[in-house]
């Protein structure tokens, strides 16, 4: 399990990696390996990639009830940090190299721009989930854990929005995000409406207890 791990971390880090060697070209050959805007590469890159881990995160549940193989969920976690480390990187890099370091100007952003509005409120909803993804945080929250980190559906929605007002042309890339968070949220709607059922039938099946 332990070489999983590590094979997985490695895994989420690549990213991350092949954006440092592409910063490393650009700065040694004077290439143009992060395209004609680097800034607007690093932040679509960094975006994309919270994106990605997010809804990797939210499809390991569905994973595990169709496959039957419960040590997907062993992942959930550290996918939810990945997101939240992505993300992180993603409004670091519009603070300090869209902004240039003005970063009082960024509530000013968020009230004139709706994409960085839903953008920044998606940011702040991970915060407490990456927080509290510690094993003592787990047990000191007990049932509101699960309570709280429902929130990662309204994360995963504000985020495809996010990217959706962004684009302004071509909404093929965020359409195919769209739909992958819709498949995943109707899934998970349709297992609550099964397990709602299952509980109404086999309530309805018990017998009526005699009168004393």
């Amino acid at each position: 399990m332990v070489a999983t791990k590590v094979v997985a971390h490695l895994l989420c880090l690549t990213p991350l990696a092949l954006l440092g060697w592409r910063f490393w070209d650009v700065f040694k050959t004077g290439s143009d390996a992060l395209g004609a805007d680097p800034i607007a590469t690093v932040e679509h890159f960094t975006g994309l990639w919270a994106l990605r881990f997010l809804l990797l995160c939210l499809a390991l549940t569905p994973l595990r009830q169709l496959t039957g193989r419960a040590e997907f969920i062993r992942f959930r976690r550290m996918l939810g940090l990945y997101a939240f480390a992505y993300a992180s990187l993603h409004l670091a890099a519009y603070l300090g190299l869209d902004l240039r370091g003005y970063w009082t100007q960024i509530f000013a952003e968020i009230v004139k721009r709706p994409y960085i509005t839903v953008g920044f409120t998606a940011w702040l909803l991970l915060v407490p989930l990456a927080i509290t993804s510690t094993t003592g945080w787990i047990r000191r929250l007990g049932r509101n854990w699960g309570r709280l980190h429902k929130a990662i559906y309204a994360i995963g929605v504000l985020a495809v929005l996010h990217f959706w007002w962004l684009v302004k042309s071509d909404i093929r890339e965020p359409l195919l995000y769209a739909s992958i968070l819709a498949v995943l949220l109707a899934w998970r709607g349709w297992k609550a409406l099964s397990r709602r059922r299952t509980a109404a039938a086999a309530t309805a099946a018990r017998p009526a207890p005699r009168p004393q």
